[in-house]
């Protein structure tokens, strides 16, 4: 049997705390596994910056696995499309196929919201984001399930997506301020979301106030860039992978060497590796974002399916061994 899990079933499923109970342990439970993730990208012709991905999720606590199929269009929305497939990692049997969108968005946005969380100041209660889509979206919404946010500053290329984004969370009961540069979001706050398929860095050391901390989502792919170089040289850096950050992330793009990051996310939340280590630090997050993720969420989402008999059911006809072939 492999149970369908759309959006619809999905919102249904998945609560913030429980995803973020989820990639919490995750990440911890990553650093114990000799898997290096891995990521199998295609450019394609539709539009520049247009890829399909392949992703293998895996980890030693959850009995499945997961191959994610997807699909990036910048210039469409959502931007992000595909396919989940859960399997069970004994026989391979397929446990579930779950939307791609949505586990995208909230594995991304909330191992983003871990992060701010950790790696920002105590004291801040107001965010910028610089990017107003989904996974800023996201972000946000988890980071207030981790924290007092009462002021939210937004920048966006397209400024109907910021005051839409701005309108929500007004309704929300937050203040939101709409600015004109990414350069006015950084100068007004110490806890800065960037979430935009930037290919220039949108962000400069001197544009930031001592202290500050910064979640860049946008340098997930070789030649995306939110922060210049000289800023990344700067701060005391925190990847979600080190390989990846080399070969996909913001510190290979940015020509810097594995040394220049200062931990994995992993170790901060295990606990050991600092997240600061003074309160005038400067301190930045670029994730390329790990395929266990897909599978920390899946296995979630699939064992609530099972528990509340959401989904739909469907079965493969299996192929037996005496049909013979063609």
């Amino acid at each position: 049997m492999t149970v369908l899990l759309g959006i619809t079933e999905l919102r249904q499923l998945l609560t913030p705390q429980a995803a973020l109970r989820a990639l919490r342990q995750g990440f911890v439970s990553a650093l114990g596994t000799q898997v290096s993730p891995q990521r199998v990208r295609q450019s394609l012709p539709s539009s520049p910056g247009s890829i399909a991905v392949l992703l293998p999720g895996l980890l030693t606590d959850i009995p499945a696995y997961t191959v994610k199929v997807n699909a990036k269009f910048p210039d469409t929305s959502p931007a992000i499309s595909g396919v989940i497939c859960l399997h069970d990692v004994t026989n391979g049997n397929l446990l579930a196929l779950l939307d791609s969108t949505f586990v995208t968005a909230w594995r991304t946005g909330l191992s983003a919201a871990l992060a701010t969380d950790l790696l920002s100041s105590d004291g801040t209660h107001t965010v910028g984001i610089i990017g107003a889509g989904a996974q800023a979206d996201m972000t946000l919404r988890g980071l207030t399930q981790l924290r007092t946010v009462k002021r939210v500053v937004v920048y966006d290329v397209d400024g109907g997506r910021a005051h839409r984004m701005a309108g929500l969370w007004q309704q929300a009961g937050l203040e939101c301020r709409l600015v004109d540069s990414a350069r006015e979001v950084a100068r007004d706050c110490d806890s800065i979301v960037t979430a935009t398929w930037s290919r220039r860095p949108l962000l400069h050391l001197p544009d930031l106030r001592p202290g500050s901390h910064i979640t860049s989502l946008g340098a997930d792919e070789p030649g995306k860039a939110e922060l210049d170089a000289q800023l990344l040289h700067h701060a005391r850096v925190i990847v979600d992978d080190l390989d990846l950050a080399m070969t996909s992330g913001a510190l290979g793009t940015a020509g810097l060497r594995r040394e220049d990051a200062a931990a994995t996310l992993g170790q901060i939340i295990e606990g050991t590796a600092p997240a600061r280590t003074s309160a005038e630090q400067v301190t930045v997050y670029t994730p390329v974002g790990l395929p266990w993720q897909d599978l920390a969420l899946s296995w979630a989402a699939y064992q609530a399916a099972l528990q509340h008999g959401v989904g739909v059911d469907f079965r493969f006809h299996p192929y037996s061994k005496n049909e013979g072939s063609i």
